[in-house]
């Protein structure tokens, strides 16, 4: 359904909520008037309990496609990111076989995609050992930058960066002027500390310990300023790096920082014993290393809040019959995340347009993608309607996921999306049968 007009009270413009009518014209934001504003076309008006924001843009997931699309798929990725208010999504290079490591896979990949998307798609490249005269020929071809480990990645055909490849990548691609995004564990400290068969969630975040974080993300910043690469450390998880991304920042170094929604929502303490739909790498830590973060959230230490929705079949995520050592790491979070952080944003008297700032500008102006993630015009109409009237009771079950294993698996929610514009297009919430999608490049300066 082609939808020509937005008419709220409640529309997220230029930082601040207000009135307003929204004009649309062949996907993008014509104009923005008064509520009052003549209105012609089709209508969509939203009621007074609900939010209008920017569609968000998840720059971290995994959608596995092709290789691993019985873990997930570009067909039920989509579909998830559209209920939950997702309106574009960046790929990352693997779990998907082959990873997205030369020009040939990102073409399989394309190819792939093609037909398939109920939202907008980008892409990450890789960089691995050996592939590094492949970097410029993928820029080129339009990724949006270049994920690495510094510790084993889980899949053996993405293995990780030894610090002297990493240093060589990261000076590839500060010469180009692309962006090299880490996974930031250190493989020497993970390597020194112990590892054995338990169902305890305690257990498992010794296993990882903070010091893995803060040795991999100093070495992320030595190379930053060593090389000039501009990088971006994904999925942090311990508060106790802050500093040293502080001071980088202070330092005036091209760093940026996403979180996830579950290192925001959940803490070790009430997580149970063998529950692996609660594991990923690096861990849910306590509760005061949580609250650590949403105040690296408010200062601008952290700058994006991404799913890294990383899912996979029951068979390797219940592997081990609760042994978290066993068990695939990654958490399905892809369809809940925004309604989840709005949530406990909410909790903590943080508004929604911040919230908006963490999950839609700011990842999109990471990835360079002017248009995505800003209500104005001339911007993509990319819209995510969010009523806090009506509550959200997540079962798993129930979710798009291809396969039902959630950690919010269970709670509710007081506020959802209740419907998602992709570039003027409305999806239905309770009927999604739309291919809108469409796959994008990088912006060319």
């Amino acid at each position: 359904m082609r939808i020509d007009v937005i008419q709220g009270a409640n529309v997220l413009l230029e930082g601040a909520f207000r009135p307003a009518t929204l004009t649309l014209r062949h996907g993008v934001i014509e104009s923005i008037g008064p509520l009052d504003a003549p209105a012609e076309g089709l209508v969509l008006q939203v009621p007074d309990s609900a939010y209008v924001v920017p569609g968000i843009v998840d720059t971290h997931v995994h959608i596995n496609e092709p290789g691993r699309t019985d873990w997930e798929g570009f067909r039920s990725a989509t579909e998830a990111a559209a209920l939950g208010g997702a309106t574009t999504l960046v790929d990352m290079p693997l779990n998907s076989i082959p990873p997205t490591t030369t020009v040939e896979a990102l073409a399989l990949k394309r190819s792939e995609a093609h037909g398939q998307l109920m939202v907008d798609v980008g892409f990450w490249g890789g960089a691995v050992p050996g592939n590094l005269a492949d970097l410029e020929p993928l820029w080129d071809a339009g990724v949006f930058g270049f994920k690495c480990f510094l510790s084993p990645s889980g899949v053996e055909e993405f293995p990780p960066l030894d610090p002297a490849e990493f240093l060589a990548a990261a000076t590839e691609i500060s010469r180009f002027g692309g962006l090299l995004i880490v996974h930031a564990e250190d493989a020497g400290v993970l390597d020194r500390t112990p590892v054995h068969a338990s169902t305890s969630y305690r257990d498992f975040v010794l296993s990882r310990p903070d010091e893995s974080e803060v040795a991999a993300i100093t070495q992320v910043v030595r190379a930053v300023r060593d090389t000039g690469v501009r990088a971006h450390v994904l999925h942090l998880s311990s508060a106790r790096a802050l500093d040293v991304i502080a001071d980088a920042r202070a330092e005036g170094l091209p760093l940026t920082v996403e979180t996830c929604p579950h290192y925001l929502c959940f803490t070790a303490e009430t997580i149970p014993d063998a529950a692996p739909q609660f594991k990923c790498c690096p861990p849910i830590r306590d509760a005061g290393n949580r609250e650590a973060l949403w105040q690296a959230l408010r200062d601008g230490i952290i700058d994006c809040i991404v799913s890294d929705h990383s899912p996979s079949t029951a068979e390797e995520k219940l592997r081990g019959d609760g042994d978290l050592a066993q068990a695939w790491g990654g958490v399905s979070g892809l369809q809940v995340g925004f309604s989840a952080v709005a949530h406990e944003a909410r909790r903590r008297a943080i508004g929604l347009e911040r919230v908006s700032q963490w999950m839609s500008r700011n990842p999109a102006d990471l990835v360079g993608l002017g248009r995505k993630g800003r209500l104005e015009v001339g911007a993509d109409a990319d819209i995510a309607i969010y009523d806090t009237n009506v509550d959200f009771r997540i079962e798993a079950t129930r979710l798009a996921h291809k396969n039902p294993l959630s950690a919010y698996d269970g709670i509710r929610y007081g506020g959802r999306v209740v419907r998602s514009v992709v570039r003027g297009n409305a999806i239905d919430v309770e009927r999604v049968d739309h291919t809108f999608g469409r796959q994008l490049e990088r912006d060319r300066p």
